[in-house]
């Protein structure tokens, strides 16, 4: 059964099949429709955190100073009027709220009529709370957060008992430049708001945010551009500059390169980077002038650290005679170099096509990816077959609690959820 869709006819006995759900599935014993996915896999992961789905939690709210330190401080105040302008005219003010909280669940932003307003104090919705998903259970902040991808939670499908009278529907906001997350916008009011076509607004928005901070990303490489060109004039060799993020603004001496994989940390000096080698590195305005050494660089002595320990940031550190470096990694990425390194002799693309597809014939989606997986990791990832360079020693960093190893992953090589056993809560 579509319970959104249910909803959308028939609040009140929506709601009542999902408080029957709620109660049986959390007691253990029979629920008469099982929860959708994505509220189900919430709920596995709030049990191990250990709410209370009977008493809610509030942490204590950020002081004023606080919020409004972290509202300068973040990317979000660049597309706030985007998501003001796309949300609030169509919300109704007397029963709805938009809600914009950061990476770390903080809310910073609360806007709607004094009413609403006044029921979300009620459940510790205010500016400054905390509304991670390991705090205050499934949620249409903390919840879109975890899963990178919208989420609606209606009703019953709040993890703690007391939000069961409300609906959310939120949102994902990510940095277009590093794919990082940088916060949820989420719009939410009393049960009776509910609308199946809610979060597809949202999402809408939510991505209109996103191609306005594109937009901020292209005009600064433009402004970069004017600083590089007479910089590079002067050279000789291989370089390029590039923004903070590792965005080309121009080059010289070499094919021109979309983005060059920086270290976490940059700093001024020599590195070694994949795809060039060995370079120097020098600061500019708005970015790094990099030069490329002439001498090849052995990678006799790299080590590779995967580290899946936390399914929302995975990374890989590589590290060797010239230093080290780091780069978060996608959930299709971090899938690739899981199965790379429990498989050290190499698989084809037709291999890994059907461990993470279950489709051997989907080998031009899998080359499509590893060639970006090399663009940063270069000929320490081989090919014919696929693997990790064999001068390489690489080690897998994996999570305490083996659920939480690629949680979100549907490869069938790594038990996707339609191949897991099912979980008793």
């Amino acid at each position: 059964m579509d319970v959104t869709h249910l909803a959308g006819l028939d609040t009140v006995r929506a709601a009542r099949m999902l408080s029957e759900v709620r109660s049986a599935t959390l007691s253990g014993q029979r629920a008469p429709m099982a929860p959708r996915p994505v509220i189900e896999e919430s709920w596995e992961r709030v049990l191990r955190s250990g709410v209370d789905p009977d008493h809610d939690f509030r942490t204590g709210l950020l002081s004023r100073a606080e919020v409004q330190r972290r509202r300068e401080s973040s990317t979000l105040r660049h597309v706030l009027p985007v998501l003001r302008e796309g949300l609030l005219p169509f919300t109704d003010a007397t029963r709805h709220i938009m809600v914009v909280a950061d990476a770390d669940g903080r809310v910073l932003w609360r806007e709607g009529g004094t009413a609403v307003l006044r029921k979300a104090d009620r459940l510790g919705f205010a500016v400054g709370a905390d509304w991670r998903e390991d705090v205050v259970g499934t949620n249409g902040v903390g919840t879109p957060a975890v899963t990178g991808r919208p989420v609606q939670v209606f009703a019953s499908e709040h993890f703690v008992e007391s939000h069961a009278d409300w609906t959310c529907a939120g949102a994902p906001l990510t940095d277009p430049r590093d794919g990082r997350l940088i916060g949820v916008v989420d719009v939410s009011g009393p049960l009776e708001t509910m609308h199946p076509s809610t979060l597809a607004w949202v999402d809408a928005v939510a991505k209109l945010a996103e191609a306005r901070l594109w937009e901020r990303h292209l005009e600064s490489l433009e402004r970069l551009r004017s600083v590089a060109a007479p910089v590079l004039a002067r050279l000789d060799g291989r370089a390029l500059v590039v923004d903070r993020y590792g965005w080309t603004a121009a080059v010289t001496g070499m094919p021109y390169l979309r983005r060059l994989a920086l270290p976490a940390s940059a700093s001024a000096g020599a590195r070694w980077l994949p795809t060039l080698g060995r370079c120097s590195l020098e600061p500019l305005a708005g970015g790094w002038l990099v030069r490329a050494a002439a001498e090849p660089v052995t990678r006799a002595a790299s080590r590779i650290v995967l580290d899946l320990r936390e399914p929302r940031d995975a990374s890989v550190e590589v590290s060797g005679g010239a230093g080290s470096w780091s780069r978060k990694l996608s959930p299709r990425h971090a899938e690739l170099l899981y199965l790379l390194a429990v498989q050290r002799s190499g698989r084809s693309a037709a291999g890994l096509a059907e461990d993470v597809f279950g489709d051997p014939a989907r080998t031009v989606t899998v080359r499509a990816e590893i060639s970006r997986v090399r663009r940063y990791l270069g000929g320490l990832l081989e090919h014919r077959p696929y693997r990790f360079a064999q001068g390489a020693k690489v080690d897998v960093l994996l999570p305490d609690d083996p659920r939480d190893l690629l949680p979100h992953s549907t490869a069938p090589a790594l038990g996707g959820r339609e191949h897991r056993p099912a979980t008793g809560l």
